[in-house]
């Protein structure tokens, strides 16, 4: 299979199609590593029902000489496309203690993190987090929707352990962990002066050019910023430390200027 015989790239966000950033992490990771390298993809809502293991987001691979292929998991995406030669392996260059580093940077976010935000967003925060990410579902029906929704999530949360700590417990946990994020983000910055007086961006294990934990972290950060309503508490945290805003909006200026910043 050769890249001549894709047509094209859709990713499916869960959220209006294009022009903002969504509430999930993991669809902001994944435009980000896309947009590293400048693969241009077309943007579709979609459906967790039509995707193929069930969740936001997916990717459909457009080819002229068979049928569309449909990819989920982000992380199982990115090593499809690196396997067709869409994208290069970002962290090919790494040491082994490198990549253990980056792993462990990926696991404070997508093991810790973000279920810490998905209770602020489903239990904290319910009726707001439902009105984002049910707007595109019929009134009446977001009320019985939203009920499996949330049955499903604090049994998830239950059964992981976050559903099991209090408000004030889960706070304190994401502010540990945004701070071991904001101390890795700082020294960087640090080390790369000439970068921070060009407004250049600058990466989280300090190379010249992004690896794949700076996909992670820079969605992490957006989801965070632009869910003002749902998860206000985790964005106050966020906002708070200005190295990974700095980090966040300079990878905006350069990768992401057709889209609505944060406020």
């Amino acid at each position: 299979m050769t890249n001549s015989e894709i047509e094209s790239l859709i990713l499916y966000r869960g959220f209006p199609a294009n022009g903002a950033y969504t509430w999930s992490p993991f669809v902001n990771k994944l435009e980000a590593r896309l947009r590293f390298e400048g693969v241009g993809y077309k943007a579709g809502a979609g459906s967790p029902r039509d995707a193929p293991r069930g969740k936001i987001p997916y990717l459909t691979i457009q080819r002229s000489t068979s049928a569309p292929q449909s990819l989920g998991d982000t992380d199982l995406i990115i090593r499809a496309l690196v396997g067709e030669g869409i994208l290069t392996d970002l962290n090919s260059k790494l040491s082994a203690v490198e990549r253990a580093h980056s792993l462990g940077l990926k696991a404070v976010l997508e093991d810790r993190v973000y279920f810490y935000t998905v209770r602020e967003k489903w239990v904290d925060n319910y009726y707001a987090m439902r009105a984002g990410v049910l707007a595109s579902v019929p009134w009446p029906m977001q009320i019985p929707v939203g009920a499996l929704v949330y049955r499903s999530v604090t049994t998830m949360l239950h059964g992981q352990g976050t559903g099991r700590l209090s408000a004030e417990e889960v706070k304190t946990l994401s502010e540990e962990a945004w701070e071991s994020i904001d101390a890795i983000i700082s020294e960087a910055r640090a080390r790369s002066s000439g970068t921070v007086q060009s407004r250049e961006p600058f990466w989280a294990l300090g190379g010249e050019q992004p690896t794949e934990v700076d996909a992670t972290i820079y969605g992490f950060i957006t989801s965070s910023l632009a869910c003002d309503l749902a998860s206000p508490v985790t964005k106050r945290v966020v906002k708070s430390h200005s190295a990974l805003v700095d980090y966040a909006e300079r990878i905006h200026d350069r990768f992401f200027p057709d889209y609505t910043k944060w406020n």
